[in-house]
């Protein structure tokens, strides 16, 4: 197998403590079953164990070794002794006028990741993080402009997840009916950072996002967001499995090599001949295309037009989205009269292109917004280096 695709940037690693607990979270289920066997577990007993510990974790929440009572107790120190139960720490917690709940928090090193809730009628979705920072510099994007420090580990990708829901109220509790209503039933990877410049991380964290004894949301309703790192593509489909969304936004090379600039390493003809393929593969119904309206700049019929011709023969939906204002952006978002002209030319083609109402705008939570505050000044990149190796 060849070796992950990437980023041309270089990350600083995460240094784990010297003789430090492992934290369960983020384990496989066969990471875990090797784990729990290194630390004593009779091999014969692994398999339960694994189950038994999975389901408190993921299931009821349970972040305490000794709240787990179907476990002997000398077990259950031994857990206490080796193992950690550990999810990203919320530092700010902010909700915005229309429900939307924005999450800074602060993972190994001291460093400082977004993560978003939108709750909307009949579902609710979590936007993640995969790392702290991006390397891609899209000019439209805020996130873009904070500079990427390192890679989320699995274990602080599926922590997102477990922080919203303590924060939402939504573990089960024992012995109450069971409740099939679901506040996070849909999780997106579109928060900080490329996915697929972390592919490994994502795909395991991903695994225990899905596993149906635990966090337990299915592959559908998981879409994993890309700028366009080709290679990973098909891998993505094979390894993963969820939806897939495409930050497209240009319907020429000189124009997405501008907003997107990984296009120069893999253009649209390049992109477009790798997602044809993806939906076969994955078993998905349908690509989603994202494309962010910029007034002057990608919005015109001619390039409403293009675009129908382009994705022509892909199952595709094409989500449109009023660019998010920042300080200091050098673009307008397009005129509303305009959205409504060049989605009704994508839909008359035959393609549904929604027009994404921006959320959290007032709390900074909008689309491409995000971007923590670690980077505003309150650290220097040489105090969060020596912190990630310390």
């Amino acid at each position: 197998m060849s070796a992950p695709i990437t980023q041309d940037a270089l990350t600083v690693p995460r240094k784990l403590p010297e003789g430090g607990r492992t934290n369960i979270v983020g384990l496989t289920r066969d990471q875990l079953h090797a784990a729990l066997v290194q630390a004593g577990t009779p091999e014969n007993q692994a398999k339960m164990r694994v189950g038994q510990v999975w389901q408190w974790v993921y299931h009821w929440g349970v972040r305490d070794f000794a709240a787990m009572t179907n476990l002997a107790k000398d077990y259950r120190a031994l857990l206490a002794q080796r193992f950690e139960i550990s999810v990203p720490e919320v530092v700010t917690r902010q909700v915005s006028a229309d429900g939307t709940r924005k999450y800074l928090l602060r993972i190994a090193g001291g460093h400082e990741v977004e993560t978003v809730y939108i709750p909307e009628e009949g579902r609710g979705t979590l936007c993640v993080s995969s790392q702290v920072g991006c390397t891609l510099t899209c000019s439209f994007c805020h996130t873009g402009t904070q500079k990427l420090v390192r890679n989320l580990t699995p274990g602080e990708i599926a922590g997102q997840l477990m922080v919203a829901r303590d924060d939402l109220g939504e573990w089960p509790e024992p012995g109450a009916p069971r409740d099939e209503t679901r506040l996070i039933s849909n999780l997106v990877l579109m928060g900080m950072g490329e996915p697929l410049y972390n592919f490994e991380a994502v795909r395991d964290a991903m695994k225990v996002v899905m596993d149906g004894e635990g966090l337990s949301l299915s592959r559908r309703r998981i879409t994993l967001s890309t700028s366009g790192v080709v290679p990973e593509i098909a891998r993505t489909a094979e390894e993963i499995g969820c939806l897939l969304a495409v930050s497209f936004h240009a319907t020429t090379d000189d124009v997405r090599d501008k907003l997107v600039p990984i296009n120069k390493r893999w253009n649209i003809q390049t992109l477009l001949d790798a997602l044809r393929d993806y939906p076969r593969l994955s078993n998905s119904e349908r690509i989603t295309f994202e494309y962010v309206m910029l007034d002057g700049v990608n919005d015109s019929d001619e390039d409403a037009r293009r675009l129908v011709r382009l994705i022509r023969g892909i199952p595709a939906k094409i989500n449109l989205i009023p660019f998010n204002p920042w300080p200091g952006a050098p673009y307008q978002r397009s005129g509303w009269e305009r959205i409504e002209a060049f989605a009704d030319i994508v839909y008359k083609a035959g393609y549904a292109s929604p027009i994404r109402t921006p959320r959290g705008e007032d709390i900074m939570a909008a689309c491409g917004q995000l971007k923590s505050a670690t980077e505003r000044g309150r650290k220097s990149r040489a105090q969060i280096a020596q912190e990630a190796a310390g």
